[in-house]
């Protein structure tokens, strides 16, 4: 299922442009609405799906769980749930999740309270690298085990809960590993109550809402969300938004380069998802939201963007849960703006496919940007685009999809030589990316192996 693997060489700079475009549907709801729907009852429809790598790794792991899936017609989907404590799968069976830690992490929840199951689970060469100690140490508190003892990462064996019981658990950044306590929480014995002192991600909690026997969030100066447990989970419809994050890049793009102007149609604008666009309001970015309005539990409208002349780009640690998948790009719009800009509170870049804050320094560093990285902090001495001497850009196999469209940016804003090595790894999230980039006139050759 993995596309073959090319590399990507920029041709030429892009032009000015004024364009109307649609980004891909959002990857976290997309993956979230089958995992959710194959554990309630009935059948679930999602429209708008994301046909991304990812979430075609998230619907043939519920398959193999035992899960009917049906396409019904062009990104629209039933689910035939199963109920909770339902799934199955044969011992000693192995899942794949490729290249998605999101998927990794939920189903792994769903899967650490579900009776009977003991599986090997296994990701592709990038997940394997990444540490799941957190996600091991949560789900054995609900009574998962793992094999061998004391490995942090993919593969690993796995047994579910002989009899799970609700915890207590105090929720960090990351909406991935509350999402699994979330869900694992759903068929253990008791409530499961989650502490969330900052505000993550809350698109679980949003599909869940519309079972109010299930799910109760308290909200005040921490949230807590208090999770009942052997619940029936009712079926629900939804259709999904535009992402958000993939808007970025877009969005980024139109920032710097001249005399531009894009309007972005129908993008998901969850409060705990926009703190880029924020950031860059603050330092005088163009950027409005157009048409909002709330459906489903979740805000979504237009994103309409003009080029703009950025100020250095103060950032605050507060600011990285709504802004975790976009800080490789606000480390662009720094390095192509004049002066200082610093970002704070970024240690958990270094948890994702690789050390991302590291990889974007060197990146920036081929185009003569200086950078200063420490383990939390980032440092960038921007340049403007005429300033920029340097110009070329090299990027090896790295395997992951958001640094190859970052470095994608760069080079075809500064007219770099750009070769960058199995750009394929961008249809985990974005299929879509470099047709919608031809659309805007960007000129790039794709060089098979």
């Amino acid at each position: 299922m993995v596309s073959k693997s090319f590399r990507l060489v920029i041709k030429d700079k892009i032009l000015s442009f004024n364009k109307t475009i649609r980004v891909d549907s959002d990857k976290s709801l997309s993956i979230r609405s089958f995992l959710i729907g194959s554990i309630s009852q009935n059948i679930s429809l999602v429209k708008n799906v994301l046909e991304s790598e990812d979430v075609k790794s998230t619907i043939l792991s519920c398959k193999k769980l035992g899960v009917k899936i049906k396409k019904v017609k062009s990104n629209s989907y039933k689910i035939y749930g199963k109920g909770l404590g339902s799934l199955s799968i044969k011992k000693g069976s192995e899942l794949n999740f490729s290249n998605s830690g999101t998927l990794a992490r939920l189903l792994i929840g769903i899967l650490s309270t579900t009776p009977n199951i003991d599986i090997r689970v296994v990701g592709d060469h990038s997940l394997n690298k990444r540490n799941m100690k957190k996600l091991i140490d949560l789900t054995s508190k609900f009574g998962a085990t793992f094999f061998p003892k004391n490995k942090n990462t993919f593969p690993l064996k796995m047994t579910s809960s002989l009899f799970p019981i609700g915890i207590k658990y105090n929720a960090g950044v990351s909406a991935q590993l509350k999402s699994a306590a979330i869900l694992a929480g759903l068929n253990s014995y008791g409530d499961t109550i989650i502490n969330e002192k900052t505000i993550s991600r809350d698109h679980t909690e949003n599909l869940l809402m519309n079972n109010s026997q299930v799910i109760k969030i308290k909200k005040g100066k921490k949230k807590v969300i208090r999770v009942h447990g052997k619940k029936y989970l009712k079926p629900f419809f939804t259709s999904i938004s535009g992402d958000p994050s993939s808007a970025a890049f877009f969005v980024t793009l139109t920032l710097l380069n001249p005399n531009s102007s894009l309007k972005i149609r129908d993008v998901g604008l969850n409060p705990t998802r926009i703190g880029f666009y924020n950031i860059l309001k603050k330092h005088n970015a163009k950027i409005k939201f157009l048409n909002v309005k709330k459906k489903n539990h979740e805000i979504r409208g237009d994103i309409v963007v003009k080029s703009s002349n950025i100020k250095p780009i103060k950032s605050l640690a507060n600011m990285y849960p709504s802004t975790t998948d976009e800080y490789l790009l606000l480390f662009c719009i720094a390095g192509l703006t004049k002066g200082k800009s610093s970002f704070k509170g970024i240690s958990d870049l270094s948890n994702k496919e690789r050390s991302r804050a590291h990889e974007m320094k060197k990146i920036l560093y081929q185009l003569g940007i200086k950078c200063k990285l420490t383990k939390d902090e980032m440092k960038i001495s921007g340049k403007t685009l005429e300033n920029i001497t340097k110009k070329k850009i090299a990027v090896g196999n790295l395997g992951d999809h958001r640094i190859a469209m970052c470095a994608f940016i760069l080079g075809i804003l500064t007219k770099s030589k750009t070769n960058i090595k199995n750009f394929e790894t961008v249809f985990t999230s974005s299929p879509s990316f470099l047709n919608i980039m031809k659309s805007l006139g960007a000129k790039f050759e794709i060089k098979k192996k």
